[in-house]
């Protein structure tokens, strides 16, 4: 989604590179909830966070091929869950003694997404559209915890809502899309894909085509890999390409090729420097790689 802050989809971050940018993404985490008076408290937390993403990215790096990512980054991912988890008895006293406070909310509820707890992060998000209802139409992430909750229904509805505040952001429809085939199947989610009219930052009008059933998940790629564009732009489109064909995949029951892809989309470098946004969708294809490769007996 297009984002500078978790509420307002309609402006980016200023991207910034290298280890401060982890440092500044982790800050915000906090400061949106803590404030001053906490942020102190969170120092160590905060940098320690920051060490492991950029031990992660090394790792990923560094791993080759690409099907031993897992196996690469796998600690460093646990010591990032007990990262974040430190930080929820802080956010839990905050919220206790600033209930009405929007941030406080928004921040745990991202926390909770990260570390998995879809539930819990839908109170949260649900709780500030309880405080403020202008929130409800533009909360993208609440459709996306939705969906990761089960809640299928209620995260299609999310993402109907949100497209009469953007009627331009294929992403949203494309998660439309995906709660849609949950609740309902292919052809009724097919038959209700949204319309657009104006054109999309890229690559979501050739992504958004994938699952009209208009063009192949390996087309995309090759247009992207032929188009005049430098490497950052190259990189920025194959993260949402890689990431929206491994989920296309999984939800029509390819899970070996939906793990292939979604493992380019997590070793991306990319996102984890762009933004709130990104950083939040990567999180998404690390949670649902995470997800996959621990599936058992074809279990889904």
């Amino acid at each position: 989604m297009r984002l500078s802050l978790p509420d307002s989809p309609n402006a980016e971050y200023e991207s910034v590179g290298g280890s401060l940018h982890f440092e500044r993404t982790c800050r915000r985490w906090a400061t949106w909830s803590i404030f001053s008076s906490s942020l102190n408290v969170l120092e160590e937390t905060v940098k320690r966070c920051c060490r492991i993403l950029i031990a992660v990215c090394a790792a990923w790096v560094l791993s080759s091929p690409i099907c031993s990512i897992q196996n690469a980054y796998a600690e460093e991912n646990k010591e990032l869950q007990a990262a974040l988890e430190e930080q929820l008895p802080r956010l839990n006293e905050y919220i206790e003694d600033h209930p009405e406070e929007i941030n406080g909310y928004s921040t745990r509820g991202d926390i909770r997404f990260f570390l998995g707890d879809f539930p819990r992060a839908v109170e949260d998000y649900s709780k500030m559209v309880e405080l403020d209802e202008s929130r409800d139409a533009s909360h993208w992430r609440r459709g996306i915890a939705y969906f990761y909750a089960g809640r299928y229904e209620d995260a299609a509805a999310q993402f109907g809502r949100y497209h009469s505040f953007d009627n331009v952001d294929r992403e949203n429809g494309i998660w439309r899309y995906l709660s849609m085939y949950r609740a309902q199947g292919p052809e009724k989610a097919r038959q209700e894909l949204l319309k657009y009219e104006k054109d999309d930052r890229e690559p979501f009008g050739d992504v958004y085509r994938l699952f009209a059933g208009e063009i192949t998940g390996s087309k995309i790629l090759e247009r992207i890999q032929q188009a005049e564009i430098d490497d950052s732009e190259r990189e920025k489109r194959l993260f949402y390409a890689e990431l929206y064909i491994g989920l296309n995949e999984l939800v029509e029951g390819r899970k070996g090729s939906a793990k292939t892809h979604l493992e380019q989309a997590v070793a991306t470098s990319w996102p984890r420097k762009a933004g709130y946004g990104p950083n939040y969708m990567w999180h998404v294809a690390r949670l649902q790689l995470d997800s996959l490769t621990s599936l058992k007996d074809g279990q889904e």
